[in-house]
Formats: C-alpha cells, structure tokens, sequence
C-alpha cells in the first residue's frame, strides 16, 4: 500500500481530500503545517507528499527542496489556491512532480497520485539494482585471504578514493577486469558507466573508432556521426584491456586523452572534450615492449603512476580452497544442485595443479565438473584427466584407458548414486562388501 502524507492547514479541505485517496486505497497521514511534516517524514517513509504552497510555518516550494535533498525518491505535488506563473516554474526547478491549483484541479489529483507512486516503485527498483551491481562488484567480492591478494586489494582500496590513472598488470585470468570494476564501484563515479574494451579485440582502424568515435564519411560505411566509448565513459571511468596490444599510432591519441582530455573522432577537425577516469591492464612487459620501439615511454609513465600486480593462482594457492567453493556453490545454484561436497582428493588435485589459466581456468574446470557429478560429492573423476593424474600419499597414477581407470570411476558413480551406502554400492555392482571395501582402500576412494 503506497503511503500518502498530505500537508495542508485548512481542515476541512484536508480532511476530505484524505477521505477521497483513502477511498482509493492509499495511506494517508495528515498534518497542518511544515513542522508536523518534517517530524513525520523524519520517522516514516512515505512514497508522495501532497503539500500547500502556503502554510502557517513557511513555504511548500521551499520545503519542496528540503524533502528532496533528503528524501531524493519522494515524490511531491503542490497544491495552491493562488496559481502563478513564478511559483510553478521554481516548484519544477526544486523537484516538483507537479503544481497544481485547488478546486480547478481537483480531477487531476487521483491520476496524478498513481503515476507519482509508479515513479517512486521504478526508482526504487532502479536502486535496489544500483545496489545489487555495486555489491556484485565490490572489494567484498574478491575472495582470498592470502597476503599476496590482500596487499593487491589494500592498494586498490587506497587508489579508489582517488581519480588516479591506474595499471594493473598480471598474466590472463587473475582478475584485472574484477578489480577494474571494483575500483570504479569504490570511486565517486560509481554512479556513472563502466565501458571496458579489449584492445586485442580490434583491428587498429576499427579500434580508433571504437574508442574516438568517428565522423560521417570519413570512411566507407560510416553513415552517421557515432559517438566512442569515450564519449559513453564520460564523467565515468573505462577499462582498456590488453593494452600491450594497441597499435603505437593509437598510444599517441590516447596520450593526448590522459595530458588535456581531448581527442580527435575519425574525420573530425574540432576535439571533443571528456572527463574519464582511465584505468589499464596488461598481461605483457611494457618496459621490455618500449625497447622493442612497441609502447611508447612517455604513455607508460603516464599509466604507469599508480601500478598494481595482480598475484597468479600459482602464487597464492592458499585461496583455492576459498575459490573453489564459491565457484562450486555459484555453478551448482545455476545447475539447480544443492550441497555439492568437495572430496580431500578432488581439492588435493586442484591445489597441485600449475594453473596456468589462473582463476579463470579454475572456474571453467569447476564449471565442468558440476555438469559432470551425479551425485552429491566432487571428486577427482569430474577433473579433466591431465589433472587425475597426480601421485600423492601413495595414490597410483593410472591411464584413463586401463581398466583399473575405468573400474575406479564406476565404484565412485554407484558411490555417489548411493550417497555412501555401501552396502547399497556393493548390491547395486553384485561383488560382497568385503570386496568393495577392498577396493575402496586400493583405489583411495
């Protein structure tokens, strides 16, 4: 039920008015003056406020403001009985959803308090997903608890705050994007877009007008004028990613950008001016590629002034464990399976492993190993066979193709069909438990 709060001193009108959107199934709480208001508004959340333009304690298109600078999702119609021009024009500049006089636009009140409450429950939802994403993004996201991810994320909280250029730098798949974002949600721009782009992606030509923009005509098939990814950044921040990538006749352009916040859309004479916050990543050696005459110096010490290495998987194996379960319980969610367990020796198996995809590789292994269990427990047969093949605590390294291979991933599938029973498992594969709990202590199930 939308809540109404209705401000008028004259009693009578007030009450009536209060019985008709009552009728309508609204809540409506009355008082008589601005004072009463403010008390109301202070300890209740209201979704419109209907409020006199003149009352005994003030004006209503001055606490019109007031209302919005602390309520922005309220919503508010002014109510007169002296219409002016000045009035209504300052009531709209203030926030107003609509001025309106006494007694000439009393048939106007209803329709006007059904479209002011679908306003307040689009914005609400509109914020409830603002908040959602900022969550999804945050610091608080980032799982790990060792210090090589800890120290990463100290120095990224740090450089939020800030409007600094960032570099982060560390190989593919240890999370530059996810910090990226967490940085920008942690900014005061958080309310403004994140464009990434990878750089890699493009072509030199089709890069500089995906990121510039370009003009019509300046080159075959470009029919209209189109804004960049810049100009969509605006006030924002992007994300250039795979930046080691970008063409050096590009670094020039965007030099320019980091130096005056100007740039040139293809075919364009006139600069178009941005205000964006760039932040960078890359998984190659950019001093190495300035020997090489492939980045220019001067752009890398303009990125370069606060950098930010990202540790590989490889290098802080003490978050696998954290990793793994929350990937485990984010997949087993979008495959509708619940209490998914992790084996000693499917997580043994994910800790000695190199990892040479990072985190990314390891959430792509997950991912399949879900799709491949049957049952209730992860264990090391979902793991692509490259990763089964580990000697450890006396485990015997088998091919996937001997028959010792095969024979210990059918005891695990009927294992995990019958959650444990064992009994059951030895029923169901027709051998004595004696010769089931045999195997079990061979194959170190």
């Amino acid at each position: 039920m939308n809540k109404i709060l209705l401000i008028d001193d004259e009693e009578k009108l007030r009450n009536l008015l209060a019985r008709i959107i009552t009728l309508e199934g609204f809540e409506v709480i009355q008082v008589g003056d601005l004072k009463s208001a403010a008390k109301k508004l202070d300890t209740a959340e209201f979704d419109v406020v209907l409020c006199d333009v003149k009352l005994p304690d003030g004006n209503g298109v001055d606490f019109l403001k007031t209302i919005k600078e602390k309520n922005p999702l309220i919503e508010v119609i002014l109510l007169t009985a002296y219409g002016n021009i000045p009035d209504g024009v300052q009531a709209i500049k203030n926030g107003a959803f609509d001025y309106i006089t006494k007694g000439d636009d009393n048939n106007k009140i209803l329709p006007l308090l059904y479209k002011a409450c679908d306003k307040v429950a689009l914005s609400k939802r509109v914020q409830n997903l603002e908040q959602q994403v900022g969550k999804k993004y945050s610091f608080a996201n980032i799982i790990g608890t060792s210090k090589e991810i800890k120290a990463a994320i100290d120095l990224a909280q740090k450089v939020a705050k800030t409007d600094t250029t960032v570099l982060i730098l560390g190989d593919t798949g240890t999370g530059k994007e996810v910090f990226a974002q967490a940085i920008h949600q942690a900014s005061s721009r958080h309310n403004r877009n994140f464009v990434a782009v990878n750089c890699s992606a493009f072509s030199k030509e089709i890069l500089e007008s995906e990121l510039f923009g370009h003009k019509a005509g300046s080159f075959t098939g470009a029919m209209k004028d189109t804004k960049g990814l810049f100009e969509e950044a605006h006030n924002g921040t992007i994300f250039l990613d795979e930046l080691g990538e970008m063409a050096i006749e590009l670094q020039a352009k965007l030099l320019r950008v980091l130096e005056t916040g100007e740039f040139l859309k293809v075919g364009e004479t006139t600069p178009t001016k941005v205000n964006v916050r760039i932040i960078a990543a890359t998984n190659k050696n950019l001093q190495e590629q300035i020997e090489q005459h492939q980045f220019r110096s001067d752009l890398y010490y303009r990125l370069s002034v606060f950098a930010i290495e990202l540790p590989s998987l490889q290098d802080r194996k003490k978050d696998i464990p954290l990793l793994a379960k929350s990937f485990v319980e984010y997949f087993a969610a979008k495959s509708n399976k619940k209490e998914l367990v992790l084996s000693p020796k499917y997580l043994k198996a994910l800790e000695e492993n190199s990892w040479k995809g990072n985190i990314r590789e390891l959430k792509n292994i997950i991912e399949r190993s879900i799709i491949l269990c049957d049952g209730y427990i992860l264990d090391i047969e979902t793991l692509p066979i490259e990763l089964q093949n580990y000697s450890a605590e006396g485990v015997k390294t088998m091919s996937a193709f001997s028959m010792m291979s095969i024979e210990k991933l059918h005891i695990q599938k009927v294992l995990n069909h019958t959650k444990g029973n064992k009994a059951e498992a030895a029923r169901l594969l027709e051998i004595g438990i004696a010769t089931l709990y045999r195997k079990i202590e061979e194959y170190k199930l």
